[in-house]
């Protein structure tokens, strides 16, 4: 399950419409409908937290491990690195579904990806033209 799928299902087991929930974040109510259409991801953990605190349960049940390095990816890359880290994940999930490995297995290789994929853009950044560079 993804962020959009938990978090409209925390925010009916909380007995909340969107409105409400917007209301309580301090968000709008097209923000809620974003967030779980898909259409937008929060754009760092305040933000979940928020919307945790809401619908009266913590981060980790909001987030799941793939939606961390998402967020992740969002912060440190912006939109296509989250779409890239998003498409990674599918893929990862895709390879273990149905698999016999258990969590704390399945965390490392996540965390390996994820640090994997750091790597490459941190090496592959000297073929980039400055003129796109942010870290200059």
């Amino acid at each position: 399950m993804k962020f959009p799928e938990r978090l409209k299902l925390k925010r009916q087991e909380a007995g909340m419409t969107q409105e409400q929930l917007a209301k309580k974040a301090g968000m709008t109510a097209r923000t809620i409908q974003n967030y779980e259409l898909g259409a937008r991801r929060p754009r760092n953990d305040a933000i979940i937290e928020k919307l945790a605190s809401a619908v009266g349960c913590t981060y980790e049940e909001l987030m799941g491990i793939g939606d961390v390095y998402i967020l992740d990816a969002q912060t440190k890359g912006g939109a296509k690195a989250a779409r890239d880290m998003e498409d990674l994940v599918e893929e990862v999930v895709g390879l273990f579904a149905g698999g016999t490995m258990d969590e704390a297995a399945m965390d490392g290789v996540y965390r390996a990806f994820s640090e994997a994929y750091w790597d490459a853009k941190d090496r592959n950044k000297k073929y980039t033209p400055k003129k796109y560079r942010s870290d200059l």
